[in-house]
């Protein structure tokens, strides 16, 4: 989950610097338009040496022929300045726009290759904040403050040189706040990137509060629960804002003391200046290009503040994306052995044991020691009490995830030494709770056929779902879109579209967890006597808890506690294990 709650200086550079994979494509057209930004910020300071030509030259000759060509030098270098600071921002845009692009897109296929138990920990509104929120802090900082922290230093630095010149006790004065606003910069990015790390986080749970409520809308109408929500959502906000007003804060004293201390100086040197201008040891134009000199350095210097702010917030943002970034893949697997097909020899369970990897090391495993094994063209059972360990089993075999002792074997070869794509085209797999997508009803279908699938597949498996009547029926038939999660479909209908999609491939294996649970008792008796026909050419797993379901299947294992209790066709085991009767009774039916 989120990282620790301090960024030092030194961490936030060096996630800064995780950025330049991204950053190296466009690096010509940042560092031209920090070069066109730095001459831009550079030809204000020309300003006030203009200035002192015209006070000294023109103005104190009465010519004013010389004004008005010193007026114009004026405009021409404020138009320069606009044409190039504009000119600057064209040159960014497009390219950082790329680069936000490039990270989102590798942030999404990242995700889809994590495992599931990534998932199980991650709250999705975490997820979803780093690849909009903080992707677009991340652009923010490579559009504006990577390159002013550039050209803003280059620009303190010529105007220091340029005061030094004119008058270098003047000059010294002015030099007096560095040290002082170095320290402040230094304790404010310290507590900053603290706060800043806490508010990102925040908006995360932030968003996952709202997400959770607009998927889970018939539950808070259903229950009323809306106040409760808009409470839980309040808490939240109130400490987002909370964490907000301590930024703010921050940003407000450190932008306070910036233009404070600064300020001070100017007025010492104005009043230093005037006594020697005065005295006859300064001219009047000589001071006037120093007090603009300063002035034009004022908004390089008061700038410090928010910039280094907005890195600091980028530099967490960065953080937050490569969290994610960095976690392990799933093993793609070693590549396949090359042509020639394994004996059938169905699926083997061999000593298979698992726990959750978040789970206390004195917990039991969830499975401790199973062994089974279905016979090619077989379909097994696999029925218990809840909690008892019969989706963790089924989860297994495309490895969804990851067995930690013993090992399964399809046909003979382990599921851990098979590449991913070539094991998930192998099994299908269909859950309790059917997940749609927002697309049509033959894309989610599809999903689960080669890509060479097309609309015989598809109505073959909808057949097979007892889906084909109410398909056929939509308003755009198989082209209708299905909406979020598949909600504008009864729970019946979204389920038989799991199965279809599960059976459109004609896998070999299939691995079916209770799909017939949201069916009423006609829609599933039609439903089991297709099944029937498709599970003659596959070897099936199927998760059963009612008898119908069970029938199904050639031979059914009863898990108890993480373990096989009990293997043998649905009447034996009726006969010779009493935990079994009980369950397929209507009383082990209700505990289910």
């Amino acid at each position: 989950m989120p990282g620790e709650d301090v960024v030092t200086k030194k961490s936030a550079v060096r996630n800064l610097l995780r950025l330049w994979p991204y950053v190296r494509p466009v690096q010509g057209r940042l560092a031209t338009a920090a070069v066109v930004a730095i001459v831009a910020s550079c030809l204000s300071l020309v300003i006030p040496l203009v200035l002192e030509w015209m006070v000294d030259g023109p103005v104190a000759a009465g010519d004013p022929g010389g004004v008005w060509l010193g007026a114009l030098y004026l405009l021409l270098l404020g138009i320069a300045e606009a044409v190039l600071f504009g000119y600057r921002r064209w040159l960014v845009a497009r390219p950082l726009a790329g680069v936000e692009a490039r990270m989102r897109a590798d942030l999404y296929g990242r995700l889809q290759r994590l495992p599931i138990a990534f998932h199980d920990r991650w709250a999705s509104g975490q997820l979803l904040s780093r690849g909009t929120t903080d992707l677009m802090l991340v652009r923010m900082f490579l559009a504006f403050p990577l390159t002013f922290l550039v050209v803003n230093g280059v620009t303190i630095l010529v105007g220091y040189v340029l005061l030094l010149a004119q008058d270098w006790t003047l000059g010294l004065v002015l030099l007096t706040p560095v040290l002082p606003l170095v320290i402040l910069c230094s304790l404010f990015e310290a507590k900053y990137a603290v706060v800043a790390r806490r508010a990102q986080d925040q908006v995360g749970d932030l968003t996952t509060v709202v997400e959770e409520s607009v998927l889970g809308i018939r539950i808070v109408k259903g229950f009323g629960r809306h106040r409760s929500q808009a409470l839980a959502f309040r808490a939240l906000a109130e400490r987002l804002r909370g964490t907000e007003l301590v930024k703010a804060r921050l940003l407000a004293g450190i932008w306070a003391l910036i233009t404070i201390i600064p300020e001070l100086s100017i007025g010492a040197a104005l009043v230093l200046g005037t006594v020697q201008v005065a005295d006859g040891d300064l001219s009047a134009g000589t001071l006037v290009a120093f007090l603009s000199t300063a002035l034009a350095l004022r908004w390089p210097v008061e700038s410090i503040g928010f910039l280094l702010a907005m890195s600091q917030e980028a530099a967490t943002a960065t953080e937050r994306y490569f969290e994610v970034m960095d976690e392990p893949e799933e093993t793609p697997g070693p590549p396949a052995a090359g042509p020639g097909s394994p004996s059938p020899d169905g699926v083997r369970f061999e000593n298979v044991t698992f726990r959750y990897p978040d789970a206390p090391p004195d917990a039991p495993p969830v499975l401790d020691r199973v062994d089974l094994h279905i016979r090619p063209g077989e379909t097994l059972a696999l029925v218990g009490a809840t909690g008892s360990g019969k989706t963790t089993l089924t989860a297994l075999v495309p490895r969804l995830h990851e067995a930690t002792g013993g090992r399964i074997l399809l046909d003979g070869e382990d599921v851990t030494l098979m590449e991913r794509e070539r094991l998930r085209a192998l099994v299908a797999v269909a859950f309790e709770e059917p997940t749609l997508f927002s697309a049509s009803v033959g894309a989610n279908v599809l999903m689960g056929g080669t890509e060479e699938a097309g609309d015989p597949e598809l109505w073959r498996a909808l057949a097979v779902a007892q889906a084909d009547g109410f398909v056929a029926a939509l308003p755009e038939g198989a082209a209708t879109q299905v909406g979020e999660q598949g909600l504008s479909l009864s729970g019946g209908q979204r389920q038989r579209l799991a199965l279809a999609r599960a059976v459109v491939g004609r896998p070999r294996f299939l691995v079916l967890d209770d799909p017939l649970s949201a069916l009423d008792v006609h829609t599933e008796a039609l439903v089991e006597a297709a099944l029937r026909e498709v599970l003659r050419d596959t070897t099936a797993l199927v998760v059963a808890h009612r008898p119908s379901t069970v029938l199904l299947a050639d031979r059914v294992a009863l898990l108890s506690e993480g373990r096989v209790a009990a293997v043998g066709t649905h009447h034996e085991l009726l006969r010779s294990n009493a935990e079994y009767a009980w369950l397929m009774s209507g009383e082990g039916a209700e505990t289910r």
